[in-house]
């Protein structure tokens, strides 16, 4: 799944970067917990953003004063990121083995990132995040909120393997219960017109020693 995933990514690299490097512009809500989680970690440390595509969500929390840097498993992401935010760190990697050590992390943002892990694995995914957080380090989750598992054939008009599991907001919860997390914040939208008609969660979360 994590090669076709990356597959899927590569191929639509370009359109998604132009698609989606600007779209905190028009989520209001997204902003307002990005603001939050940002105060919580600016002047501690390094933030990573995980899955973070063009680098958006990275961009906006480096706006707001945090050491906020990217990754992504799609190299072409990864190209895209670094071209729109030449400033900032941006490397490839996989979410199941991170490139930090233990508690080298004050914050992690995962946008959209953990929907394509199966559920199986999402508690040894969320152990990874736990493993690279400081203690009292924060984990803000955004992912669309049900039960199915949706698979896309095509993206962006090219050939892809993708699927996109969706979580409800207390299973996401059990999961970081399962990983040593404390959940701090939960809370759910409906999707903004420009969006995918899905109600979106968010979970902020600590990490417990």
């Amino acid at each position: 799944m994590s090669n076709d995933t990356q597959i899927g990514y590569d191929r639509v690299a370009d359109q998604y970067a132009a698609r989606f490097i600007n779209e905190l512009d028009y989520k209001p809500y997204d902003r307002h917990l990005l603001n939050f989680f940002a105060e919580r970690v600016k002047g501690r440390g390094l933030t990573c953003d995980i899955g973070t595509g063009p680098g958006q969500i990275a961009r906006y929390l480096h706006h707001q004063g945090a050491e906020a840097m990217g990754i992504d498993l799609s190299d072409n992401m990864v190209e895209q990121a670094r071209l729109l935010n030449p400033e900032q760190r941006f490397e490839q990697a996989d979410m199941h083995a991170l490139p930090f050590k233990d508690g080298e992390l004050v914050g992690i943002t995962a946008f959209y990132s953990v929907i394509h892990i199966p559920r199986e694995d999402v508690t040894a995914v969320l152990r990874e995040f736990k493993r690279v957080l400081q203690p009292d380090g924060c984990l803000l989750l955004a992912f669309h909120i049900g039960d199915a598992v949706q698979h896309l054939d095509t993206f962006f008009e090219q050939p892809v393997s993708l699927d996109f599991t969706f979580f409800q907001i207390t299973e996401m919860c059990g999961y970081l219960d399962e990983a040593g997390f404390t959940h701090l914040l939960t809370t759910e939208r409906a999707p903004y017109t420009e969006e995918y008609a899905s109600q979106r969660g968010y979970i902020l979360a600590q990490n417990t020693i």
